[in-house]
Protein backbone atom coordinates (compact mmCIF):
# COMPACT_ATOMS: atom_id res chain seq x y z
CA UNK A 1 0.00 0.00 0.00
CA UNK A 2 1.20 3.58 -0.66
CA UNK A 3 3.23 4.82 2.33
CA UNK A 4 3.79 8.41 3.40
CA UNK A 5 5.64 10.30 6.14
CA UNK A 6 4.89 13.76 7.48
CA UNK A 7 7.10 15.63 9.95
CA UNK A 8 7.10 19.21 11.22
CA UNK A 9 8.83 20.91 14.16
CA UNK A 10 8.75 24.12 16.18
CA UNK A 11 10.79 25.86 18.89
CA UNK A 12 8.98 26.56 22.16
CA UNK A 13 10.04 28.86 25.01
CA UNK A 14 9.66 26.25 27.75
CA UNK A 15 11.69 23.42 29.24
CA UNK A 16 11.50 19.92 27.77
CA UNK A 17 9.57 18.52 30.74
CA UNK A 18 6.78 21.10 30.36
CA UNK A 19 6.49 20.47 26.63
CA UNK A 20 6.47 16.70 27.09
CA UNK A 21 3.91 16.78 29.90
CA UNK A 22 1.54 18.98 27.88
CA UNK A 23 1.62 16.75 24.80
CA UNK A 24 1.38 13.59 26.91
CA UNK A 25 -1.82 14.87 28.55
CA UNK A 26 -4.71 14.06 26.20
CA UNK A 27 -6.94 16.46 28.17
CA UNK A 28 -5.08 19.38 26.52
CA UNK A 29 -5.45 18.19 22.94
CA UNK A 30 -8.83 19.76 22.19
CA UNK A 31 -7.29 23.17 22.97
CA UNK A 32 -4.62 22.97 20.26
CA UNK A 33 -5.99 20.39 17.81
CA UNK A 34 -5.71 21.70 14.22
CA UNK A 35 -8.75 19.66 13.16
CA UNK A 36 -11.40 20.94 15.58
CA UNK A 37 -11.31 24.59 14.47
CA UNK A 38 -14.83 24.52 12.96
CA UNK A 39 -15.95 21.14 14.30
CA UNK A 40 -17.72 22.66 17.28
CA UNK A 41 -20.22 19.78 17.25
CA UNK A 42 -17.53 17.09 17.43
CA UNK A 43 -17.66 14.72 20.39
CA UNK A 44 -14.27 14.20 22.07
CA UNK A 45 -13.75 11.69 24.87
CA UNK A 46 -10.61 10.87 26.83
CA UNK A 47 -9.98 7.92 29.14
CA UNK A 48 -9.98 8.61 32.88
CA UNK A 49 -6.19 8.77 33.07
CA UNK A 50 -5.30 11.00 30.09
CA UNK A 51 -1.50 10.88 30.41
CA UNK A 52 -0.34 7.27 30.77
CA UNK A 53 0.47 4.39 28.46
CA UNK A 54 -2.83 2.97 27.22
CA UNK A 55 -4.68 6.29 27.48
CA UNK A 56 -6.96 6.98 24.51
CA UNK A 57 -8.28 10.17 22.89
CA UNK A 58 -11.37 9.58 20.72
CA UNK A 59 -13.25 11.92 18.39
CA UNK A 60 -16.35 11.81 16.20
CA UNK A 61 -17.94 14.54 14.12
CA UNK A 62 -19.26 15.60 10.73
CA UNK A 63 -16.11 17.45 9.68
CA UNK A 64 -13.50 15.31 11.45
CA UNK A 65 -14.72 11.78 10.84
CA UNK A 66 -14.20 9.20 13.59
CA UNK A 67 -11.11 7.70 15.14
CA UNK A 68 -8.82 7.44 18.14
CA UNK A 69 -5.20 7.81 19.19
CA UNK A 70 -3.56 5.74 21.92
CA UNK A 71 -0.37 6.30 23.93
CA UNK A 72 1.96 3.34 23.34
CA UNK A 73 5.24 4.73 24.72
CA UNK A 74 5.93 7.67 27.06
CA UNK A 75 9.68 8.22 27.46
CA UNK A 76 9.76 11.41 29.54
CA UNK A 77 10.95 13.93 28.49
CA UNK A 78 12.25 12.70 25.13
CA UNK A 79 9.67 10.81 23.11
CA UNK A 80 5.98 9.92 22.80
CA UNK A 81 4.87 7.11 20.50
CA UNK A 82 1.17 6.77 19.66
CA UNK A 83 -1.02 4.59 17.47
CA UNK A 84 -3.53 6.50 15.36
CA UNK A 85 -6.60 4.63 14.12
CA UNK A 86 -9.12 6.18 11.69
CA UNK A 87 -12.56 4.68 11.19
CA UNK A 88 -14.06 7.40 8.99
CA UNK A 89 -13.80 8.66 6.28
CA UNK A 90 -11.80 5.46 5.67
CA UNK A 91 -10.09 2.90 7.89
CA UNK A 92 -6.35 3.21 8.43
CA UNK A 93 -3.71 2.80 11.13
CA UNK A 94 -0.62 5.00 11.51
CA UNK A 95 2.20 5.56 13.97
CA UNK A 96 2.64 9.04 15.42
CA UNK A 97 5.74 10.25 17.24
CA UNK A 98 6.55 13.40 19.20
CA UNK A 99 10.26 14.03 19.78
CA UNK A 100 11.35 16.55 22.42
CA UNK A 101 14.85 18.04 22.44
CA UNK A 102 16.41 20.93 24.39
CA UNK A 103 18.00 23.48 22.06
CA UNK A 104 19.78 26.71 23.08
CA UNK A 105 17.49 27.53 26.00
CA UNK A 106 14.35 26.45 24.14
CA UNK A 107 12.73 23.13 23.30
CA UNK A 108 12.30 21.76 19.81
CA UNK A 109 9.16 19.66 19.42
CA UNK A 110 8.88 17.47 16.32
CA UNK A 111 5.59 15.86 15.29
CA UNK A 112 5.77 13.00 12.79
CA UNK A 113 3.42 10.43 11.31
CA UNK A 114 4.10 7.31 9.24
CA UNK A 115 1.08 5.90 7.52
CA UNK A 116 -0.30 4.06 4.52
CA UNK A 117 -3.26 4.59 2.22
CA UNK A 118 -5.61 2.03 0.67
CA UNK A 119 -4.26 1.07 -2.77
CA UNK A 120 -7.13 2.80 -4.57
CA UNK A 121 -6.14 6.12 -2.93
CA UNK A 122 -2.51 6.02 -4.11
CA UNK A 123 -3.05 9.32 -5.94
CA UNK A 124 -3.69 11.07 -2.59
CA UNK A 125 -0.22 10.44 -1.14
CA UNK A 126 1.27 13.78 -2.16
CA UNK A 127 -1.89 15.59 -1.03
CA UNK A 128 -1.73 13.85 2.35
CA UNK A 129 1.90 14.85 2.84
CA UNK A 130 1.17 18.48 1.93
CA UNK A 131 -2.06 19.07 3.80
CA UNK A 132 -1.29 17.02 6.91
CA UNK A 133 2.01 18.92 7.05
CA UNK A 134 0.08 22.20 7.03
CA UNK A 135 -2.24 20.86 9.74
CA UNK A 136 0.73 19.83 11.87
CA UNK A 137 2.30 23.26 11.52
CA UNK A 138 -0.94 24.95 12.62
CA UNK A 139 -1.29 22.56 15.54
CA UNK A 140 2.31 23.17 16.65
CA UNK A 141 1.77 26.94 16.57
CA UNK A 142 -1.33 26.62 18.76
CA UNK A 143 0.45 24.22 21.10
CA UNK A 144 3.32 26.68 21.46
CA UNK A 145 0.88 29.50 22.19
CA UNK A 146 -0.92 27.35 24.76
CA UNK A 147 2.30 26.36 26.53
CA UNK A 148 3.73 29.89 26.53
CA UNK A 149 0.55 31.85 27.38
CA UNK A 150 -2.01 29.37 28.72
CA UNK A 151 -4.52 30.04 25.93
CA UNK A 152 -5.01 29.91 22.16
CA UNK A 153 -6.34 33.05 20.47
CA UNK A 154 -8.33 31.50 17.64
CA UNK A 155 -12.03 30.95 17.05
CA UNK A 156 -13.43 30.14 13.60
CA UNK A 157 -17.14 30.21 12.79
CA UNK A 158 -18.94 29.21 9.60
CA UNK A 159 -21.20 32.18 8.80
CA UNK A 160 -22.76 30.48 5.78
CA UNK A 161 -23.15 31.11 2.05
CA UNK A 162 -23.52 34.80 1.15
CA UNK A 163 -23.68 37.05 -1.89
CA UNK A 164 -20.68 39.38 -1.87
CA UNK A 165 -20.60 42.67 -3.82
CA UNK A 166 -18.02 43.56 -6.45
CA UNK A 167 -14.87 45.23 -5.16
CA UNK A 168 -12.10 47.26 -6.74
CA UNK A 169 -8.85 46.79 -4.84
CA UNK A 170 -5.71 48.89 -5.20
CA UNK A 171 -2.48 47.76 -3.60
CA UNK A 172 0.72 45.78 -4.14
CA UNK A 173 1.13 42.21 -5.36
CA UNK A 174 3.60 39.81 -3.74
CA UNK A 175 4.38 36.09 -3.52
CA UNK A 176 6.08 33.93 -0.90
CA UNK A 177 6.15 30.54 0.78
CA UNK A 178 3.53 29.76 3.41
CA UNK A 179 6.06 29.96 6.26
CA UNK A 180 6.93 33.55 5.26
CA UNK A 181 3.43 34.86 4.67
CA UNK A 182 2.97 36.76 7.95
CA UNK A 183 6.16 38.86 7.83
CA UNK A 184 5.87 39.43 4.05
CA UNK A 185 2.27 40.65 4.37
CA UNK A 186 3.19 42.95 7.24
CA UNK A 187 5.93 44.60 5.16
CA UNK A 188 3.69 44.78 2.10
CA UNK A 189 0.88 46.52 3.99
CA UNK A 190 3.41 48.99 5.41
CA UNK A 191 4.50 49.84 1.87
CA UNK A 192 0.86 50.11 0.74
CA UNK A 193 0.11 52.53 3.58
CA UNK A 194 3.10 54.67 2.66
CA UNK A 195 2.07 54.77 -1.01
CA UNK A 196 -1.55 55.64 -0.19
CA UNK A 197 -0.45 58.45 2.14
CA UNK A 198 2.09 59.81 -0.31
CA UNK A 199 -0.49 59.90 -3.11
CA UNK A 200 -3.37 61.10 -0.89
CA UNK A 201 -5.44 58.03 -1.67
CA UNK A 202 -8.43 57.27 0.60
CA UNK A 203 -7.71 54.80 3.40
CA UNK A 204 -11.32 54.45 4.56
CA UNK A 205 -12.12 51.43 2.34
CA UNK A 206 -11.91 47.82 3.48
CA UNK A 207 -8.38 46.64 4.21
CA UNK A 208 -7.88 43.21 2.70
CA UNK A 209 -5.69 40.63 1.03
CA UNK A 210 -6.71 39.08 -2.27
CA UNK A 211 -5.30 35.58 -2.72
CA UNK A 212 -4.75 34.69 -6.35
CA UNK A 213 -4.96 31.07 -7.56
CA UNK A 214 -1.68 29.50 -6.39
CA UNK A 215 0.20 26.22 -6.35
CA UNK A 216 -0.77 24.80 -2.96
CA UNK A 217 1.36 21.70 -3.48
CA UNK A 218 4.50 23.85 -3.57
CA UNK A 219 3.27 26.01 -0.73
CA UNK A 220 3.73 29.13 -2.89
CA UNK A 221 1.15 31.88 -2.46
CA UNK A 222 0.47 34.97 -4.58
CA UNK A 223 -1.58 37.78 -3.12
CA UNK A 224 -2.40 41.47 -3.35
CA UNK A 225 -2.51 43.57 -0.17
CA UNK A 226 -4.52 46.75 -0.38
CA UNK A 227 -7.74 48.67 0.15
CA UNK A 228 -11.12 48.79 -1.56
CA UNK A 229 -11.22 52.02 -3.58
CA UNK A 230 -14.04 53.68 -5.52
CA UNK A 231 -13.93 53.10 -9.31
CA UNK A 232 -13.66 56.87 -9.87
CA UNK A 233 -10.19 57.01 -8.25
CA UNK A 234 -7.42 56.81 -10.90
CA UNK A 235 -4.86 54.00 -10.54
CA UNK A 236 -1.50 55.54 -9.60
CA UNK A 237 1.71 54.30 -11.23
CA UNK A 238 3.51 51.70 -9.13
CA UNK A 239 0.33 50.19 -7.65
CA UNK A 240 -1.81 47.38 -9.04
CA UNK A 241 -5.55 46.96 -9.34
CA UNK A 242 -7.76 43.89 -8.77
CA UNK A 243 -11.38 43.78 -9.87
CA UNK A 244 -13.30 41.27 -7.75
CA UNK A 245 -16.70 40.42 -9.26
CA UNK A 246 -19.87 39.84 -7.29
CA UNK A 247 -20.19 36.20 -6.30
CA UNK A 248 -21.80 33.65 -4.04
CA UNK A 249 -19.20 32.79 -1.42
CA UNK A 250 -18.59 30.70 1.68
CA UNK A 251 -18.01 33.05 4.63
CA UNK A 252 -15.83 32.06 7.60
CA UNK A 253 -15.22 34.48 10.49
CA UNK A 254 -12.03 34.28 12.53
CA UNK A 255 -11.59 36.01 15.89
CA UNK A 256 -8.07 36.04 17.29
CA UNK A 257 -4.43 36.40 16.37
CA UNK A 258 -3.35 36.69 12.74
CA UNK A 259 -0.85 33.95 13.58
CA UNK A 260 -3.80 31.53 13.64
CA UNK A 261 -5.63 32.66 10.51
CA UNK A 262 -4.69 29.40 8.82
CA UNK A 263 -7.28 27.75 11.08
CA UNK A 264 -10.09 29.63 9.36
CA UNK A 265 -8.80 28.76 5.89
CA UNK A 266 -8.47 25.10 6.81
CA UNK A 267 -11.93 25.15 8.37
CA UNK A 268 -13.39 26.66 5.22
CA UNK A 269 -11.95 23.88 3.09
CA UNK A 270 -13.11 21.28 5.63
CA UNK A 271 -16.65 22.64 5.45
CA UNK A 272 -16.69 22.87 1.65
CA UNK A 273 -15.34 19.33 1.30
CA UNK A 274 -17.74 17.63 3.70
CA UNK A 275 -20.77 19.63 2.54
CA UNK A 276 -19.77 19.04 -1.11
CA UNK A 277 -19.61 22.73 -1.94
CA UNK A 278 -17.50 23.26 -5.05
CA UNK A 279 -15.09 26.16 -4.77
CA UNK A 280 -14.41 28.41 -7.76
CA UNK A 281 -10.84 28.54 -9.02
CA UNK A 282 -10.62 32.27 -8.57
CA UNK A 283 -9.49 34.92 -6.08
CA UNK A 284 -10.37 34.53 -2.42
CA UNK A 285 -10.62 37.34 0.14
CA UNK A 286 -9.28 37.97 3.64
CA UNK A 287 -10.85 41.16 5.02
CA UNK A 288 -9.53 42.75 8.23
CA UNK A 289 -12.29 44.40 10.27
CA UNK A 290 -9.81 45.92 12.75
CA UNK A 291 -6.03 45.94 13.14
CA UNK A 292 -3.38 45.27 15.81
CA UNK A 293 -2.71 49.02 15.93
CA UNK A 294 -5.88 49.62 17.94
CA UNK A 295 -7.13 46.13 18.89
CA UNK A 296 -5.85 43.38 21.18
CA UNK A 297 -4.95 40.12 19.42
CA UNK A 298 -7.84 38.22 21.02
CA UNK A 299 -10.33 40.70 19.51
CA UNK A 300 -9.02 40.84 15.94
CA UNK A 301 -11.84 40.02 13.50
CA UNK A 302 -11.10 38.71 10.01
CA UNK A 303 -13.68 37.66 7.42
CA UNK A 304 -12.70 35.09 4.81
CA UNK A 305 -14.67 34.59 1.60
CA UNK A 306 -14.24 31.66 -0.81
CA UNK A 307 -16.35 32.07 -3.98
CA UNK A 308 -18.35 29.03 -5.04
CA UNK A 309 -19.01 27.66 -8.49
Amino acid sequence: MPAYRVERSILIDADAETVFDTVADFSTWSTWSPWLVIAHEAVVTVTDDPKSVGSIYRWSGEFVGRGEIEHRQLDRPRKIVDTLRFEKPFKSTSQVEFSVQSEAGQTRLSWAMDGTLPWFLFWMRRNMETFIGMDYQRGLKMLREYIQTGRVLSKSTVEGIEKIPPRRVIGLRESCQLAEIGPVMEKTFARVGEEFSRRNLPLDGEMLSVYHPSDMMRGQFEFTCGFVVDPSVPLPAGLVECSIPAAKALHIKHVGSYENLGNAWSGAHQFANYRKRKLAKTETLEIYRNTPEDTADEDLVTDIYLPLR
